[in-house]
């Protein structure tokens, strides 16, 4: 097994989002290599051992992803609410689900989940495989009656079945198979090779003066590096922000998984990167744009009796706002695999 993110992470917690020089790595599980974009970790991948990547399982994984007919009525699928085109979120607050229903978070992006093991706003999945089971029949998403039921839809597809032997061995469709499929290639959809990769490997002209600004307040005064730590700017911890905090109900996030007190109203610290594309933004959709969001930070979030130490008004002028938001702006890169199939299964 690779290295797992709180392990690789620890090195990179302490130091300014600057310090690293990055270079291409190569990705590998058994026989599969992925070339990584400039700036991406290998060694930070988590990869099951009962699941190691293959080319095969990635395809079908690509198809799986894309098709509605994993859904009730054949209209949603995995991409309908994590979208390539939108930085594989939704540009919604909450996603529509089978009949218009909505969803009670923002989707957050499947960008560089291979460098997470904990899916999910409140990190109820134990990984991509538990994750992919979810969406599939919960009734304001893709409302399947039962697994089983997701798994005859996938069998009355003929032309899955060879796509299943290639990927493991034998014919037979059967919901574990499925997740394996769908988070193989999600692990393979990964974005890096940003300006400020580029600006980290030596191109100095890769970043704007207003990013470099920005750059030098996410580590320094605005202090975003601490939670926002490391090359995919994500401690993978939970933290109390206050969003949401001052309505009657609100979303006590992790809690409700941990039951533990000082995690109420906690939230998973999603990836910076390509932050620019996945608007809106906060796990309830609630801040439109990163200049809100910035803004929202720099009042010191919403005060409440659970909110995260780190939390607290940043005393940023107008000027630094624009440039801490130049700097996201410069998080975006290229993103591997992301093109939708020409066609699916018959």
């Amino acid at each position: 097994m690779l290295l797992t993110p709180t392990m690789a992470f620890a090195a990179d917690m302490a130091a300014p989002v600057s310090a690293a020089k990055p270079a291409r790595e190569t990705l590998t599980s058994g026989s599969f290599t992925l070339a990584l974009p400039l700036g991406l970790q290998a060694s930070a991948a988590y990869i099951p051992d009962a699941n190691p990547i293959s080319v095969d399982k990635v395809a079908l994984g690509q198809l799986l992803y894309f098709d509605p007919r994993l859904s009730k009525d054949n209209t949603i699928a995995c991409a309908s609410c994590h979208n390539p085109y939108h930085g594989f979120t939704d540009p919604a607050p909450t996603s529509k689900g089978l009949g218009g229903k909505l969803g009670g978070r923002n989707s957050p992006t499947v960008l560089n989940r291979v460098f997470s093991k904990e899916q999910f706003w409140d990190g109820r999945a134990a990984d991509l495989e538990e994750q992919a089971h979810g969406p599939l029949v919960n009734p304001v998403e893709m409302a399947m009656p039962n697994h089983q039921e997701v798994v005859k839809r996938v069998q009355a597809v003929k032309g899955y079945a060879p796509l299943f032997e290639k990927a493991f061995g034998s014919k037979e469709v059967t919901m574990p198979r499925i997740a394996q499929a769908i988070a193989s290639y999600e692990r393979t959809v990964v974005t890096g090779n940003s300006p400020f990769d580029r600006y980290g490997a030596g191109d100095k002209d890769a970043l704007s003066a207003a990013a470099v600004r920005g750059m030098s307040l996410f580590n320094g005064k605005a202090n975003c590096k601490v939670c926002h730590a490391g090359f995919n700017f994500s401690d993978e911890s939970y933290h109390n922000l206050g969003v949401g905090m001052e309505t009657p109900k609100p979303d006590l996030g992790r809690f409700e998984i941990s039951k533990a007190e000082s995690e109420k109203g906690a939230f998973k610290t999603p990836t910076l990167r390509n932050i620019a594309q996945t608007a809106p933004y906060m796990h309830d959709g609630s801040e439109a744009t990163l200049t809100q969001v910035v803004e929202f930070y720099n009042r010191g979030g919403v005060k409440n009796p659970w909110l995260s130490k780190e939390i607290k008004p940043l005393g940023l002028t107008a000027s630094e706002v624009t440039d801490l938001v130049a700097f996201l702006d410069a998080l975006t890169g290229d993103v591997s695999n992301a093109e939708p199939p020409a066609s699916l299964p018959k």
